[in-house]
């Protein structure tokens, strides 16, 4: 018979949640013993963005273990020894299969069965597929996709194998614009394939794309709006050849990355929990409709305070501090102390080329754009302010120094009112550092 074990809590995920949720519970004080991560990955929790930046640097590159949790917010490098000495069970390499909340069990695929008191649900996302869409050829060699260290693998050896090759990216979110540059900064010659009319539609106005479209363009990158991939060649070898657009055109490739968007992880609880959003529902300390369960990171759907609304967030920075309020909150409930809701401000953030920026809020209303958004430009620096009611709701800043980053974030948590909009234009960085 497959062996059962019993945790006081489990945290089912081991990616960034996991991982800031075991710091927070050593924090707070476990026993040996009482705290089991379940992971399907191979190594202990790391900083899942790295995998798009400082892993595929030709110099120099990020190597395991130098980005373990929870370097990547100045914490401390948490490595599998730290786990044992805490007395915490990293259980690695194992996929649950089956999750009964009635019965507390989570079942492995080799049929391990593990019961908990308390379960934290940090399964995050997995990654569209092309094959999910039943794309022509979309399972060719060197048709590569991005979430996990495994995946980072696979395409520094493509790099490797394909040296000054042709590679294509096909989407035009964070995963398109961060691996074009990197596929560049490799020598390759790259060209990036997106449906919507300009890049991350999802958060840019068409004038900050243009900025980043143009910016791309100078270092080389090629950029083709407006269609999508609907098919591949490959050659005997059953290695990709080229990618067939919807529009006709043809392009040759060497290596194709796809990043069209993640799906939050939740098949497990289907109808064992509430859900909204695509999400898990939660309260503002992220426990689901079941009590003892708890649901965080990409998964989750929380109250967001600021805007009164329930909201699922995928990034890294409320993967961390949603990991670290439930942890709170459940030690919280046990000493009889009250925990403060959860009142996050969106925090986004990408970094390319010498490129970086962050935004704060939410944008929505009207966005004003002010600075120097010239892509020519040595040392570009511009922003937007996203304006509603006659008040700042979202602030957007390229170039910014940690100073001007604190101002911005500052403008969007306090959404001051403005009452000139030209002049607002005019003061720009300005009217964030007087807030």
């Amino acid at each position: 018979m497959a062996s059962e074990k019993h945790f006081k809590y489990a945290i089912l995920g081991g990616g960034v949640a996991a991982g800031y949720a075991a710091r927070e519970f050593a924090k707070q004080g476990v026993k040996p013993g009482e705290l089991v991560i379940i992971s399907k990955e191979a190594v202990a929790p790391y900083e899942r963005p790295a995998l798009s930046k400082g892993y595929l640097f030709p110099q120099n590159a990020a190597r395991l273990p130098g980005f373990h949790v929870c370097v990547g917010s100045g914490g401390e490098k948490l490595l599998p020894e730290w786990y044992s000495e805490k007395g915490i069970e990293l259980i690695l390499s194992t996929e649950i299969v089956k999750a009964d909340l009635a019965s507390k069990t989570l079942t492995s695929a080799v049929g391990a069965t593990f019961t908990y008191e308390i379960l934290l649900i940090a399964t995050g996302s997995s990654v569209i597929k092309l094959s999910d869409f039943g794309t022509p050829g979309a399972d060719y060699n060197n048709i590569l996709y991005l979430r996990e260290v495994d995946d980072a693998d696979k395409l520094v050896a493509a790099i490797q194998a394909k040296k000054g090759g042709k590679a294509v990216i096909v989407g035009g979110g964070y995963i398109g614009l961060e691996l074009s540059a990197a596929l560049k900064i490799n020598d390759f010659d790259v060209t990036m394939v997106f449906p919507e009319p300009w890049c991350m539609p999802r958060l840019f106005t068409a004038d900050i794309a243009a900025f980043y479209e143009g910016y791309y363009a100078n270092k080389g990158v090629k950029i083709v709006k407006g269609t999508v991939a609907v098919g591949f060649d490959a050659d005997a070898n059953g290695d990709v050849t080229a990618v067939k657009l919807k529009s006709g055109s043809v392009l040759e490739a060497d290596i194709v990355v796809v990043g069209v968007g993640g799906r939050p992880l939740t098949t497990l609880f289907k109808g064992q929990v509430a859900e909204e959003k695509g999400g898990i529902k939660t309260d503002a300390f992220f426990e689901t409709s079941v009590p003892g369960v708890y649901a965080i990171g990409d998964v989750a759907t929380f109250p967001l305070k600021m805007y009164n609304e329930l909201r699922r967030v995928e990034h890294v920075d409320h993967a961390r501090k949603s990991a670290e309020q439930a942890v709170k909150a459940i030690k919280g409930k046990e000493s009889g102390e009250s925990v403060p809701e959860y009142d996050y401000l969106p925090y986004f953030y990408s970094r390319s080329f010498d490129l970086g920026w962050q935004f704060y809020g939410d944008n929505v209303g009207d966005a004003i754009l002010f600075g120097d958004s010239d892509p020519t430009s040595a040392k570009p620096k511009f922003g937007s302010y996203w304006i509603k009611d006659g008040k700042v709701l979202g602030a957007f800043l390229e170039g910014g120094s940690p100073d001007e980053n604190k101002a911005i974030a500052k403008v969007a948590k306090t959404q001051p009112p403005v009452a000139n909009v030209e002049e607002l234009k005019k003061e720009g960085l300005q009217f964030a550092s007087k807030i």
